[in-house]
């Protein structure tokens, strides 16, 4: 179980860093418990779109060695129409901290490097048994093509970018000994509940241990707008 504690350390430094770096975050980023109790269905699209603070560790117990700090600022929802078709997150990479290699069956993103350190993005296409192929493969960097190996590292210096496709594997990371990085993420719309296709054990939303109150929502804890009634000590105990 990720604790609750090291989730609000994790944000705490996250807009440490961002600050840092002259990154400015929405005004509901602050938002605290308290406060989402009076929000009414004007952040409707806050709540459906699951926007804001997104912290994980995968399952693996160490957010420094295998975890994302991540902030969702816009995004569509799958499955409906009418909304936005596209998505924006912005990420707190700690230095030689990775994500499990993974790919998306209908996200197609950006990974661009915006400031601080350099980050390493390795890629693999699918072969036919749904495993990492050993084939070389051509990704788009920085809109020129490069054909590159099977898993190669690629190196992404701020102002740099590369485009992950569909069914394309991918782990990336800030390089060790470049200090962190500030990732952003444009993308199409992004549902993290069910387009992530893990090749190695992960948990995208680990079950989370409550040792010290809440000081931020996760973008899946947001009460839903009139539900004040059913929450508790200002935490709202039927997050959607």
């Amino acid at each position: 179980m990720m604790k609750r504690s090291d989730i609000n350390k994790a944000i705490d430094r996250a807009v440490a860093f961002f600050t840092e770096h002259h990154f400015p975050l929405p005004p509901f980023a602050f938002w605290t418990p308290e406060e989402w109790l009076k929000k009414g269905p004007e952040c409707d699209e806050i709540r459906e779109a699951r926007l804001g603070w997104d912290i994980t560790d995968f399952g693996s117990g160490d957010i420094p060695r295998k975890g994302r700090s991540i902030f969702t600022l816009r995004n569509g929802v799958a499955g409906t129409s009418g909304g936005k078709s596209y998505a924006q997150k912005v990420m707190h990479l700690r230095e030689g901290q990775r994500s499990p290699v993974h790919y998306h069956k209908s996200k197609m993103e950006d990974i661009i490097n915006c400031n601080g350190g350099n980050i390493l993005i390795c890629l693999w296409q699918l072969d036919s048994d749904g495993k990492p192929s050993r084939s070389p493969l051509d990704v788009s960097v920085d809109g020129i093509v490069r054909r590159v190996s099977a898993g190669e590292q690629i190196y992404l210096r701020p102002g740099e970018s590369v485009c992950v496709q569909p069914f394309m594997c991918h782990q990336f990371w800030s390089r060790e000994g470049t200090g962190d990085s500030l990732s952003m993420e444009v993308s199409s719309v992004c549902d993290d509940l069910t387009d992530n296709c893990w090749l190695e054990l992960a948990v995208r939303f680990p079950e989370i241990d409550e040792d010290e109150p809440r000081r931020y929502l996760l973008g899946g804890e947001y009460p839903r707008a009139g539900q004040k009634e059913q929450c508790q000590n200002a935490v709202c105990q039927n997050a959607i």
